[in-house]
């Protein structure tokens, strides 16, 4: 009661000032809002902003402790100092030292993440007089989900007040955006940082370092870190069975490879009602339709085996779904409330759109075969347009059927 009481007089000292925000939000944050409604109320919930985030970000931390395995067990096995884990559950993958590498390269990108996420949030707060929202809790447990382990903080911190400020702040805040920021934030590191975001190296630990070790003349074996979306787009064959590609046992974004715990996270959004299914489904449909249309390129002859996309075209049509991030993008991004279609047919549309797309560009632009944000990103400009054709269809039903009656 101590800290709740001190806090609270905090808020009431600073009440009306600049500085105001900062109190309320940590007094938010960490306990449940003293303030109670005056009137009568309409609505009993139990869900609201804060309890929605923290929803999301309960399902996804099962990747992020996989994740911080599989970087330790990576880089381990990239250096030969262990052999292939035996199944999911193999003993050289849950490990203490596998757990220690990766706490050290994964968890600086949480707090990174957060840091200055938060910061920016708690500043534009500051200045603008409002209260502190909760929308970035779960931007700060995606962002280090969705990149590669040894991305360099600095070039992190940059991206993130980008893609906070850009593509959040400057629109007004939560709920105000028209773009994911977590894909802002990706897509900016991608396109100003290339080298540190594709190729076969920046997926593994100490891959890139050890690199340029070698070049500068040191007597030391190369790290491989080649990921199975990069193998197939160079027509290679790849060494991962299905259950490593389905259980994670990859390379890869420290959070994306496993597809067990993916779809473990959402089934519990779908239960709790925080994520829509209708997205979920329609994106993984419209990837395996796209997916079919490029297996049925292939068989019919139309492309051969020295073109540069049929590595990727010839990849079975389901397959698409337990490689790369198609499962967590249509699962923790395309379900985005603020970015996404709100209404149910339109949810169809713009999430089939996502997983066709996403599926088109992987195939079509080996130098960046994972599509899934890119599609992201460009549904939710068309979202809106959507939602709007879909609503002046309805009311187009409507008018008619009213005429009908009246006639």
């Amino acid at each position: 009661m101590g800290l709740k009481s001190n806090l609270h007089q905090l808020k009431l000292k600073y009440e009306g000032k600049k500085i105001a925000p900062a109190f309320n939000a940590l007094h938010t944050f960490l306990y449940t809002p003293n303030e109670t409604t005056h009137n009568g109320t309409h609505i009993k919930a139990a869900d609201d902003l804060k309890r929605t985030m923290n929803t999301v970000i309960i399902a996804l931390i099962p990747c992020l402790i996989f994740g911080i395995f599989n970087a330790g067990y990576q880089h381990y096995l990239a250096l030969g100092e262990i052999e292939a884990a035996n199944g999911f559950l193999g003993s050289s993958f849950w490990t203490i030292d596998n757990m220690v590498i990766g706490l050290w390269t994964v968890l600086p990108l949480v707090i990174i993440s957060y840091a200055v996420g938060l910061g920016v949030e708690f500043i534009f707060a500051v200045i603008k007089g409002h209260e502190v929202e909760e929308g970035y809790l779960v931007t700060g447990m995606l962002v280090p989900l969705i990149v590669p382990v040894d991305i360099p903080l600095w070039m992190l911190t940059i991206a993130v007040i980008f893609g906070v400020v850009i593509c959040k702040e400057v629109f007004g805040g939560t709920g105000m955006n028209i773009l994911n920021t977590a894909l802002v934030i990706r897509a900016f590191l991608f396109f100003a940082y290339p080298t540190w975001m594709s190729g076969d190296k920046v997926w593994v630990h100490g891959a890139v370092e050890r690199d340029q070790m070698i070049a500068s003349g040191s007597n030391l074996d190369a790290i491989s870190g080649e990921t199975i979306l990069g193998s197939y787009a160079q027509s290679q064959d790849v060494a991962y069975s299905y259950a490593d590609m389905f259980f994670g046992i990859i390379p890869g974004s420290v959070g994306e490879t496993s597809k067990f715990l993916i779809i473990f996270g959402a089934l519990f959004l779908i239960f709790t009602k925080v994520a829509s299914w209708r997205i979920i489904v329609s994106a993984l449909a419209g990837a395996l339709v796209m997916g079919l249309i490029f297996n049925g390129v292939v068989d019919a002859g139309w492309i051969g085996d020295t073109s540069k996309f049929y590595g990727l075209m010839s990849v079975p049509f389901w397959q698409h779904l337990i490689i790369g991030s198609i499962l967590f993008g249509a699962v923790y991004m395309a379900t985005d409330p603020v970015t996404a279609s709100q209404t149910n047919k339109g949810k169809w549309i713009y999430g089939f759109l996502i997983g066709f797309i996403s599926i088109m560009i992987r195939v079509f632009n080996p130098a960046y075969p994972e599509g899934v944000f890119l599609a992201i990103l460009l549904m939710n400009v068309f979202a809106p347009t959507i939602d709007h054709y879909v609503v002046q269809g309805n009311v187009k039903r409507r008018m008619k059927r009213l005429k009908l009656k009246t006639a």
